[in-house]
């Protein structure tokens, strides 16, 4: 069986990454997996991007031109809205793979790579694995309180649009028209993402499976606390709190939430300190009386897992959410973690078992959780229990095993 994963990233995301890890996955249980991608940046030789210089000049070029649209509503307050308009190569660029033609293509995350009108010019069948609703809504990546996407979109509320006839019902209506007969089932790593994937206009009338993402549990495992904290430079003698440091403006990531939930802990500011990873400086961002350790943004596996094992809790206070790498990183490598009770986070965390699940949007809530982490009498047993969940759910191979029994059922079936 050949197959070939199409991600507009290979490493650079929380999407790509998943997809990189499924793509190794299947190579490990012996698929003949390849993953062709707009921006390559691993060294993986299976993986295949783009090397003409045109096609190169191009996709440097798209983001720019893809969001053209988008400068017709200058007030628009969302981070991602893909209009997916601007033409590709993906199909010329699947012809020249000469050899072992995949009898089956995985779609990723291509709202960045892909023009909605190509992806139903595929001739192989298509799973189309989501991790977000941008597949199913007029061109935003998350909803939040709006559900728009149940009927045709319009009036975008992301946008600022009063207009039923604006961009996101452009959008919509063009995917309703090009994708009414498409070879798709759809994947979603989280439960709450196939609910509202079967609640969508466009995908209601497709098959829709939930397999969660997987992970190397090798390379994320529990380490030594105290090694942990002394090869990053951190401090032995206090209790860390981590938390990936998304833009501080990304509303749907909840770190103005976590800013407040931390003035609740204010009375242990002695005793406790941050620890941030991502793409900001909580130092100019971030107002606390903690004090903070940023330790950048981490891209291989060795420090991420060093940083997670070194913290006592990770912190994820998103909105709405898929299945963050983020938790389940945390928990492979023994770290228990805090969240608010929506989305994919159900998926992971068992309240009070390996972490904690705070009533949505309840900063005193979230505070609680993580002073119960902090000051439970037992928290090996909730570390040990985190790591098992891992282990037991979201072992890499377990995906891998399910991926591949998916896509046998699918061939034969289109072979019967």
């Amino acid at each position: 069986m050949n197959t070939l994963i199409l991600s507009t990233f290979d490493i650079s995301g929380g999407a790509a990454k998943a997809a990189f890890r499924l793509h190794h996955g299947l190579k490990k249980i012996d698929i003949n997996s390849r993953m062709l991608v707009q921006y390559k940046t691993s060294s993986d030789s299976t993986v295949i991007g783009h090397k003409n210089k045109f096609e190169k000049l191009v996709n440097q070029m798209r983001p720019t031109l893809d969001n053209l649209p988008l400068k017709f509503y200058p007030n628009h307050e969302y981070a991602t809205f893909s209009p997916q308009y601007f033409p590709d190569f993906i199909h010329s660029k699947i012809k020249h793979l000469s050899t072992n033609i995949p009898d089956i293509i995985n779609l990723h995350w291509v709202c960045g790579y892909l023009k909605i009108e190509s992806i139903a010019k595929f001739k192989q069948p298509l799973v189309w694995t989501l991790h977000d609703m941008s597949a199913f809504t007029g061109g935003c990546h998350y909803s939040l309180d709006c559900d728009r996407y149940l009927k045709s979109c319009g009036a975008c509320i992301q946008l600022d649009s009063k207009q039923e006839a604006d961009l996101s019902r452009w959008i919509w209506k063009r995917k309703a028209k090009a994708w009414q007969n498409l070879d798709l089932t759809v994947v979603t790593p989280s439960y709450w993402l196939a609910k509202v994937a079967r609640q969508s206009s466009l995908f209601k009338n497709y098959p829709i499976k939930v397999i969660p993402n997987g992970i190397d549990i090798q390379k994320y495992q529990a380490i030594d606390k105290n090694i942990a904290r002394k090869l990053l430079n951190l401090p032995l003698d206090k209790q860390l709190i981590l938390s990936g440091a998304a833009n501080s403006s990304y509303i749907r990531k909840g770190m103005h939430l976590l800013e407040k939930a931390l003035q609740h802990l204010r009375d242990n500011k002695n005793q406790v300190e941050l620890v941030f990873f991502g793409s900001f400086s909580p130092k100019k961002e971030y107002k606390t009386d903690f004090k903070c350790h940023y330790m950048g943004n981490l891209h291989d596996d060795i420090s991420l897992a060093l940083v997670y094992a070194a913290a006592d809790v990770f912190v994820a206070a998103s909105i709405q959410d898929n299945l963050p790498n983020t938790v389940m990183e945390s928990l492979a490598c023994g770290t228990p973690c805090v969240a608010f009770n929506i989305g994919g986070m159900i998926d992971m965390i068992e309240h009070q078992g390996n972490g904690y699940l705070a009533q949505p949007f309840d900063v005193e809530s979230l505070a609680k959780g993580i002073d119960w982490i902090l000051s439970n009498s037992y928290p090996q047993k909730i570390c040990d229990r985190a790591r098992k969940k891992v282990e037991q759910e979201f072992n890499l191979e377990l995906q891998a095993r399910r991926y591949s029994q998916l896509f046998s059922e699918i061939i034969n079936q289109k072979n019967s």
